[in-house]
């Protein structure tokens, strides 16, 4: 029979073998493509040289998107999307460095799309069956880690249920530990409530616990301290269960700052090598997309300004990323008219300000088209909330919490709201509640292959819509 803790004493030796099985797929995948584009063995130095660096790239790019983390814990698609993202942040990081040193004719085009793909594919595949096998191992009690909880309160019980659902993270809680256990129930979820041990260092070690989690509430310090102090001499895994439940909460993690760990209660996820990533989406994808639908854009200037009196465009102030004033394009969709001072009107059907070109273009949404400029520009992005105007801002501010927390990314052009139906008029708080409700689940759930989704549903759900009149 397998001992329990099969891979946990070699759980170090492991990480580096992985690393190393990282490096050494991306020069197979290389050799691969070469095969499959020259049907030849033998790699040209040029082309070796070409995989070393890649294979440089590879420490240096899943290391910032945290790939050699502990994946306990980690769903299987959000590992399987983050490794797609740092390949192909690896792809267009080689891509740049051949531009820039203008040795992009020496290679094949098509050598290097079939190197990234089979290099994605075998990595997704060897560290997806990787966690398949440790889930399947966890699963069964093998490689597993026995934990208690110190706390049997609202946030322990909480805790433990979560943690209860995920069997393939490989945690077992054998039991809670509560000072109070006499005034609780015997068993809570499956799991024994029991008193304190008078010496709670020997009853972890008696009990075989690998780990042991601090579930007391924020109020708790000194006795947090009375049982880290108790511990001191015990090299248990000890970890503190933060008790942020009751937080209105965005994008939350644990960082660093000058040396100390700090929680991030609300932040962008828009840092570091994200807001790279995030960029570059952006501006690879609006160059194509403006040279796609040039045709359409000239026509439809050519419509606007042939139908009614004005400019082409309309520009309006937003709020952008961090409250920072944007100006946002469309195509004018009304007549020209004049608003009262720091009043918007929003449009409403059989709306008398509309165009008949314009009614068609905002049923359509081809009157958003021009913002791919801003995005260009570096003012809003293809994906992210959309921005509202200034007005609208004043007026939802104080009647939603979270309303301004949206302004956490750039605006964009569609969002994770649009594609669910929460576009158009605003005319009841209900449905500005909602909407805020989807783009901060965006902002906290961000990732490239969400956008990419997001993306993909507008071209079917985005475009058309009863409620954009």
């Amino acid at each position: 029979m397998l001992p329990k803790g099969l891979l946990k004493e070699y759980s170090r030796a492991i990480s580096m073998l992985t690393r190393a099985v990282d490096m050494v797929t991306v020069l197979i995948a290389g050799w691969m493509a070469y095969f499959i584009r020259f049907n030849e063995f033998t790699v040209p130095s040029s082309y070796l040289m070409a995989m070393a660096i890649g294979l440089l790239f590879v420490p240096i790019v899943f290391s910032s998107f945290n790939i050699y983390a502990s994946v306990r814990g980690e769903g299987f698609l959000r590992h399987a999307v983050t490794l797609v993202q740092a390949v192909c942040v690896i792809g267009l990081m080689l891509a740049g460095l051949s531009f820039f040193t203008k040795s992009g004719a020496n290679f094949s085009r098509a050598w290097f799309i079939y190197w990234i793909g089979l290099t994605l594919f075998l990595l997704v595949l060897f560290r997806c069956s990787l966690l398949l096998v440790l889930r399947f191992m966890r699963s069964r009690g093998l490689n597993e880690r026995c934990v208690v909880i110190m706390g049997a309160g609202e946030l322990g019980i909480k805790f433990a249920t979560s943690v209860q659902q995920a069997l393939w993270t490989g945690f077992r809680i054998v039991s809670f530990i509560d000072d109070a256990a006499a005034k609780k129930p015997a068993v809570i979820h499956s799991i024994p409530i029991i008193q304190t041990p008078a010496s709670l260092s020997s009853y972890l070690t008696q009990a075989g616990i690998d780990e042991i989690w601090l579930a007391l509430p924020l109020r708790a310090e000194a006795r947090v301290k009375e049982i880290l102090h108790e511990l001191r001499h015990h090299t248990i895994t000890t970890r503190f269960v933060l008790d942020i439940f009751g937080m209105d909460l965005l994008n939350h993690s644990i960082t660093d700052v000058a040396g100390f760990p700090v929680l991030n209660i609300r932040s962008s996820p828009m840092r570091g090598m994200n807001r790279l990533v995030k960029a570059i989406e952006d501006r690879l994808l609006a160059v194509l997309i403006l040279t796609c639908i040039s045709p359409i854009l000239f026509i439809i200037m050519i419509g606007v300004k042939c139908s009614s009196r004005g400019s082409v465009f309309f520009k309006q102030q937003r709020l952008g990323w961090d409250g920072h004033i944007i100006k946002v394009y469309k195509f004018r969709t009304m007549y020209e008219h004049i608003e009262a001072e720091g009043q918007v009107t929003q449009a409403t059907i059989d709306d008398k300000r509309v165009t008949p070109l314009g009614r068609f273009l905002r049923r359509t949404s081809l009157d958003e088209l021009p913002q791919f400029i801003n995005v260009l520009q570096g003012r809003m992005s293809i994906v992210g909330p959309r921005p509202h105007a200034l007005a609208h801002n004043e007026l939802y501010k104080d009647s939603i919490y979270t309303y301004m927390q949206r302004h956490h990314v750039k605006p964009g052009i569609t969002g994770w709201a649009q594609v669910n139906g929460w576009r158009g008029e605003t005319d009841t708080l209900t449905k500005m509640q909602k909407r805020v409700e989807y783009d901060l689940y965006y902002i906290n759930n961000w990732s490239l292959g969400f956008d990419l989704k997001i993306i993909f549903l507008t071209c079917f759900r985005g475009f058309f819509s009863r409620n954009a009149y």
